[in-house]
């Protein structure tokens, strides 16, 4: 066993390592395995394959609980279920998230609608939708004030405007998740095409991540931390990988066997990243768990 003492000196000798390669382009620095966070907890698995989580305005975690038909309410340091909404409501959701009125926009996946809950009056009241999307699997309130959808179905990118549909990007294949960057430039999961691509809030193509490197299987759900790295849920490869703001492959958890544990997973799906805390969608065994960032 490792003492506090012996493992601060390890920990900060990887940080001057890791400070040292940011420092070298990108194309020079080699691929990274190495795990950039380590396991803390686990909820029960008591959830119906939970997809994506986020933390709302009441610091809860807000998980899209998917065959459960529901949003769970979990205690964000016990990960115990507090409560619900959504329930009758809700088919299949995939994402949410929080818009700066604290209304929750919900990836209604199989009603095929971006679903909108107000709690102004202290419990959530289904208050709106948008529709005119085939099967949203990732849903974003953008504070630039509009609200970002992906279609699945129809392998686009939606941007609504007080309700109105404003811009569309075409070329996607069963797109998941949708993030943004403290720049506001957006991030998508583009599952079928085994790439991560960041789009501008007007919806033109950026960057493209699809080098060999990544081994992309199925990437579904995303986050970006405060540093600019994204932190991908590569569903189908049973990892979570992190990429620097310039595209080097920082780390993965994962050895891209599903499992259950430290390390291990089983069809992760959603990312919410709380400053050097992780929270993960561990889909297939049910539960959302929690991890440590090692560096920074």
């Amino acid at each position: 066993m490792l003492t506090h003492a012996v493992f601060g000196r390890a920990v900060f000798g990887f940080a001057v390592i890791m400070s040292t390669m940011s420092s070298v382009p990108a194309q020079e620095r080699p691929a990274s395995t190495f795990p950039f966070a380590t396991f803390d907890a686990a909820s029960e698995a008591v959830l119906s394959d939970p997809h994506d989580v986020v933390i709302g305005p009441d610091d809860r975690l807000y998980v899209a609980d998917k065959f459960a038909n529901r949003i769970a309410i979990l205690d964000r340091d016990t990960l115990e279920v507090i409560g619900s909404f959504g329930d009758g409501e809700l088919s299949a959701p995939h994402d949410v998230d929080f818009d700066a009125a604290g209304r929750a926009i919900v990836a209604d996946t199989g009603n095929h609608r971006v679903a909108i809950y107000d709690f102004s009056s202290g419990s959530p009241q289904f208050a709106g939708e948008l529709i005119g999307i085939g099967r949203p699997e990732g849903a974003l309130a953008h504070p630039n004030g509009r609200i970002y959808a992906t279609s699945s179905g129809f392998g686009s990118i939606t941007a609504f405007e007080n309700g109105i549909s404003v811009a569309t990007a075409q070329g996607l294949s069963r797109a998941h998740d949708i993030a943004a960057g403290a720049d506001g430039n957006l991030w998508v999961a583009d599952a079928g095409n085994r790439r991560i691509v960041k789009y501008s809030p007007d919806l033109k193509v950026l960057m493209i991540l699809d080098d060999p490197k990544y081994g992309w299987a199925g990437p579904r759900y995303l986050d970006v931390d405060p540093l600019g790295r994204l932190v991908v849920a590569d569903q189908d490869a049973h990892r979570i990988v992190m990429i620097d703001k310039d595209g080097a492959l920082v780390g993965v958890l994962g050895n891209g066997i599903p499992g259950m544990g430290p390390n291990r997973f089983d069809d992760p799906e959603g990312v919410e990243i709380a400053g050097s805390v992780y929270f993960f969608a561990d889909s297939n065994n049910n539960r959302i768990v929690r991890y440590q960032v090692v560096m920074n």
